[in-house]
């Protein structure tokens, strides 16, 4: 979460309810957040502004709303706004002041969670990178220059002492800023008064211990679930969220290490806006007073077992629970509703394709240059740690050195241990070969025979990073890219890790701007030849016919970055395999908004060697839903 801009102050908590049909009073107490002094129970949906595009904004929200929700909830992304410090950005997809008035003119709630630090599998968990270089900052713990914070009861434990003050100084600040709206804090079993204590994660039905006082409700904050499973739990809790209820896009490079482009897609709102499941809300669950005075009862029946139907007593009665259900019995006696009976829809994808660049007359290229030691500015004596030396400004990273060879040696091994994430490696210009690390297993070691000429050999290696790392503890302190250099030759092995390094930081092509609809045309562009790595690839075609939302399909690429008319619709990596041995995405979203009518400008960065004649552009429709239970 996020949304302090400056250094020298933070907002810690949480998440915060913003009422936007009208100035309304939100309140709560032991059994439910109220407003206007009536009790609600809850209904919110995850949907991220900058996941999406403000074209989109009013059809996501009014889905929401169709499907049932209350209130949507989205983060607020300060390295969006605030990439670098006084610098502020609020166009566009980061018009969030725009996004709360969309919400607010289809009669819904807002809920901000405004971190700083929201982790949501964003890159550097919303810091903007500058914060790593204030002098003393130790992100999430209680330190002067900075106080920041999401879901704190994870990492708590690592800062020792420091932790719970931190955690009180938090919410005394929150609750200080008077808003006049109810304070949650996720992940946070002992909340101080008056800020709720909430729960997040797959099995809060389960799992939570309840509020911390009886004064507050109990409150779901994220809900990864399917809708079925979530109506299972739900009796337990006056506030939930549907975590996410559209995921979306990350688009450009704002993704977190090693996340996919696609947001989950999964959610009853796909990435492209259509609908992957639709619960229909023909049922009521009520809030009962239980009094001995009047005699009212209200019962709940819980089958826990999610392999078979049991047949319960109850009150000298007779009741089946399907399989992992609950029955809600209003008056004790009559089954109202059981979780089991959830009617849904369920949608299925089709992908159309609509363009294709099967023809090499399509295609221009242009290779990137590998940059030799004598050719930098910047040079050191140690290897430099990868995001300090970027600064964030790009993904890439080039190391150089040149050794000195007595005579030319044919079976030599070069030998590069890395932190990650992805490491491409050439001597002499020519490719050695590349690797990668995984997601929480980042570091490598790639090794691969050289030729060594008599005489001066030039070292490039070029290191990647695939976002920055999003959560845990003292995350100013990761490090990532080459950590040593070894070359062994037929006589020795040489430690060439504390040679003199020269390094560039990006890449030819992103200081070109070769992705831009102007800068593109003073490239000197050549005709599509061999595929080989690092190679820009350039096109130009018409937009789909109709309405269907748009996406590209890069199933024969390998891995890189694609721009639409200058825009990045984000990282692909189709190359990278999930366990089931699929690639891990191959189609990717492109916004309506960012086509026009024709001569679309379509720039791709492959880093391996991927064949851009089998690229589409596809149009994304669903069939009719079929209805299970």
């Amino acid at each position: 979460m996020d949304i302090s801009w400056s250094v020298a102050v933070a907002l810690l908590v949480v998440m915060v309810m913003v009422v936007s049909t009208g100035g309304a009073n939100v309140s709560y107490d032991g059994r439910s957040l109220m407003i206007d002094g009536e009790r609600k129970m809850l209904f919110s949906g995850s949907i991220h502004y900058p996941r999406s595009t403000p074209d989109m904004w009013p059809s996501l929200i009014s889905k929401a709303k169709e499907g049932g929700i209350d209130v949507i909830e989205t983060y607020v992304f300060w390295n969006l706004h605030e990439p670098q410090p006084g610098q502020y950005d609020f166009s566009g997809r980061r018009d969030i002041v725009a996004f709360i008035k969309q919400i607010q003119a289809q009669g819904l709630y807002a809920c901000l969670r405004i971190g700083p630090y929201i982790e949501g599998e964003w890159t550097y968990g919303g810091f903007p990178f500058w914060l790593h270089d204030v002098p003393g900052v130790v992100f999430r713990s209680n330190n002067e220059p900075f106080k920041i914070e999401n879901e704190y009861q994870n990492v708590e434990k690592a800062f020792g002492e420091d932790g719970p003050p931190y955690v009180s100084w938090a919410a005394e600040m929150a609750v200080g800023l008077q808003t006049g709206v109810p304070w949650c804090m996720c992940k946070q079993d002992d909340a101080p008064d008056p800020v709720i204590n909430a729960c997040n994660g797959l099995r809060c039905g389960e799992t939570f211990t309840g509020p911390n006082s009886p004064n507050k409700p109990s409150i779901w904050t994220e809900n990864w679930t399917s809708f079925c499973f979530i109506i299972h739990r739900l009796t337990r809790f006056s506030g939930w969220l549907h975590y996410q209820y559209h995921g979306g896009t990350n688009f450009g490079r704002t993704a977190a290490e090693y996340m996919i482009t696609s947001y989950y897609d999964q959610a009853p709102l796909d990435e492209y806006d259509n609908l992957n499941l639709k619960a229909y809300k023909h049922y009521t669950i009520q809030a009962y007073v239980f009094s001995g005075d009047s005699g009212a009862c209200a019962a709940f029946l819980v089958n826990m077992d999610n392999t078979k139907s049991v047949v319960v007593q109850f009150q000298n009665s007779s009741y089946e629970l399907p399989r992992k259900s609950i029955s809600i019995l209003p008056d004790c006696k009559t089954v109202a509703f059981n979780t089991a009976k959830v009617s849904t829809q369920f949608n299925t994808r089709i992908t159309i394709p609509a363009i294709k660049f099967d023809a090499a007359e399509k295609w221009e290229q242009f290779e990137e240059v590998i940059p030799q030691f004598d050719a930098t500015t910047l040079r050191s004596d140690v290897l430099l740690e990868h995001m300090n030396t970027t600064k964030d400004v790009s993904d890439y990273l080039w190391y150089t050195s040149s050794i000195q060879q007595d005579s030319m040696e044919q079976q030599s091994t070069l030998s590069v241990k890395s932190l990650g994430h992805v490491l491409h490696a050439f001597v002499n210009g020519e490719h050695v070969g590349s690797l990668h690390g995984r997601f929480r297993n980042t570091a490598f070691t790639l090794e691969g025979a050289v030729s060594l000429n008599e005489g001066t050999n030039n070292i490039s290696l070029l290191s990647a990073t695939v976002g920055l790392p999003d959560s845990g503890s003292f995350l100013e302190r990761r490090a990532l890219g080459v950590e040593s250099v070894i070359i062994q030759d037929s006589k020795e092995a040489k430690n060439i890790t504390n040679l003199s390094w020269g390094y560039q930081v990006g890449l030819l092509g992103e200081k070109l701007q070769i992705y831009s609809l102007e800068e593109s045309k003073s490239v000197n562009w050549s005709s599509l030849g061999s595929s080989q790595p690092l190679t820009w690839y350039k096109s130009v075609f018409d937009a789909p016919k109709g309405d269907d939302p748009v996406a590209l399909n890069l199933g024969s690429m390998g891995k890189g970055e694609a721009w639409v008319n200058g825009q990045s619709i984000g990282r692909y990596w189709v190359s990278f395999r999930t366990l089931a041995g699929i690639p891990s995405q191959t189609w990717y979203h492109v916004p309506r908004s960012f086509l026009q009518p024709g001569d679309n400008l379509l720039v791709l960065f492959e880093e391996e060697t991927g064949n851009p004649l089998d690229i589409t552009v596809d149009t994304i429709s669903v069939t009719k839903p079929s209805l299970r239970k």
